[in-house]
Order: structure tokens, then sequence, then C-alpha cells
């Protein structure tokens, strides 16, 4: 018997590993753009889902972006049933969220994977993010000066989201694409220097040439060691939220003899409960609130994306809605 080329067989593992928690019969679905992650992640999940007694099926989202972007939607569509994957479907968008381009194309694509999670009932959606993805994740959050949770990255596991791929490196879901004879798409969103992910793709080469190979592992690594802290973090602040509530606001005095790093965690939670959209919301927002709590000096109000007023008043930091 042939030996399975390395590159295959890790991929292989890896879902193989994400899978073994679900009940037998369960569905899962795979996203899949057509690029050598996803296509890849997409052929192996076809191989290891029966084989483990479970069911696969394969979405991919056309943003619309694109000449031809349908007709490649389709024939995707139409290969993952070829293989096995069914459902196999198309999902059309329209990118309108807030955010910028990039988040406003992430905001629609996660909307049409969520409808067809639910739609089919689906226990788990694969994502085809790599270890290089989680590198360039950690280079992004530390240029934007974001704090732990930033620099934490992509996690194996949110919710119905599973990302198996983020110990392989691009060069195996590459690599494999050759093996298994597929042909994936070039996104020529991926090499332009617009967006700041592909931006940083070039960057990161640099990087590599200049420090060596292992930057991309040991970011990934980086972002593995501060999720564990961050998750520790959020479960110390999680344990004491309540007894900085009232209805809803938040009281000032127990809010301010927490350590920082658990009140931010406090406060940070408490705002998205208000409805603020995380996407718009920056550190000059949270930093302003914290402000509240612990540089109290008699301020005036602080305003949250979608207009959202906070302020100081009576012990309590409360929140209004404009009108």
């Amino acid at each position: 018997m042939a030996r399975l080329p390395g590159s295959l067989a890790r991929l292989r593992v890896a879902v193989r590993d994400c899978l073994d928690d679900l009940p037998r019969g369960s569905l899962v679905l795979v996203a899949c753009s057509g690029g050598p992650d996803s296509m890849a992640l997409a052929d192996t999940l076809a191989f290891c889902a029966p084989r483990a007694g479970l069911r696969a099926g394969l979405v991919t989202v056309d943003h619309g972006l694109q000449d031809g972007s349908a007709e490649r939607a389709a024939e995707l569509a139409e290969w993952g049933l070829g293989i096995g994957l069914d459902p196999s479907e198309a999902a059309t968008v329209q990118v309108l969220g807030s955010g910028g381009p990039e988040a406003a194309a992430r905001e629609a694509r996660y909307a049409a994977l969520d409808w067809a999670a639910e739609r089919h009932g689906a226990k788990a959606v694969l994502l085809g993010h790599t270890r290089d993805d989680q590198a360039e994740t950690v280079l992004l959050a530390l240029t934007r000066g974001a704090g732990p949770r930033g620099i934490a990255g992509m996690r194996a596991v949110r919710g119905r989201y599973r990302r198996p791929l983020l110990g392989i490196g691009r060069d195996d879901t590459h690599a494999a694409c050759e093996e298994r004879g597929l042909k994936p798409w070039t996104d020529p969103h991926n090499a332009d220097p617009r967006f700041r992910r592909s931006a940083l793709r070039g960057a990161m080469g640099v990087l590599t040439e200049t420090l060596g190979d292992d930057i991309v592992a040991n970011l990934a690594r980086t972002a593995a060691l501060v999720a564990a802290d961050t998750d520790h973090l959020d479960a110390e602040a999680a344990a004491v939220a309540d007894s900085c509530a009232d209805g809803g606001a938040l009281l000032v005095e127990p809010l301010a003899a927490l350590p920082a790093p658990i009140r931010q965690r406090v406060v940070r939670t408490w705002i998205f409960q208000l409805g603020v959209n995380g996407a718009d919301l920056n550190h000059h927002h949270l930093d302003a609130v914290e402000a509240l709590v612990a540089a109290w000096h008699g301020q005036g109000p602080t305003f949250l994306p979608g207009g959202v007023e906070v302020r100081r008043e009576r012990g309590r930091i409360t929140a209004a809605r404009p009108a």
C-alpha cells in the first residue's frame, strides 16, 4: 500500500480530531470559497465524515464583488455534490455592513453561514483558516494596538464554528490540493494591497526571510498562550459581573474596586449587552467609559457607536439610546 503523503495525513488527522465529539449522524458543513485552504478542507471532510458516521455538506458564499463570482460559486457547489457533500449550495449575499469592506463582507458571510446551518440543522461549520492566517491575525492585532483579545487571534472552536486547520501550515493545504488533483481558485483580492490582510501577506514574506520560518508558528503559539490567559480573565469577570449590576446600569463603587483587567471586561460585556456593534467599537470608546469609573472628575457623557450615550450619575454608569 502506498504511503499517504504527509500533507494529506496531517489534514485528515486534524479534521478527524475536530469531529470526534459530534454524535453519529450529525451534519457538518464546510465553508468553502474555492481557494486552496477551504478546498483542501472540503475534500478532507468528504473523506473523514462518512468514516466517522457523520453527514457532510458545503456552503459557498457569493459576495457579488467580482465578475463571474456567481458562476464560480455554482461550479463549486456542483463540485461539492460530486465528491459526496450534500447539501452543497451557493449563498448570494449583499455586502452592506459597517466597519469597512473586509468587515462588511465578513459580516455578510457569517450571516449566510448561520442561516444555512439553521436551515439544515448542522451541528458544526468548519472554516479553513490555517496557522498562517492565525499569524497574520496576531500581527494585524498588534498594528491596531489591540489588547489581549485581539492578540489571542482566532479560536479553534467558537459556537458552531470550528477551525481544524489552525495548526496546519498553508504549504500543507496547497500540497494537498496538488496531491488530490484539485483546482483551487486564486482570489485576486488576496494580492490587492488595498486590503490590510493582503498587504500584510507581502510583509510576512519579508519577515520570514529576515527572521526565519519559525515566525509563523511562534506567532500562532503566542495566540494560543494569550487566549488561555484571556479565557481565565473572562471567567473571573463573568463571576463578579452581577455584583456590579443594577438593572441596566453599572454600580461605580464595586466596579472601581476591581482590578483593571477584570473591570474592563465587565464594562465591555455590558456595552455589548446594550446592542453596540462590536465592529464599530474601538479602544477610544472603551477608554472613555473606563474614565467614567477610574478617572472621574465630573466629565460629561461619552458616546458609543449607534449614538448610545453613557454617563455617570449618582454612583451609577447609565446608558441611553437616542430618541
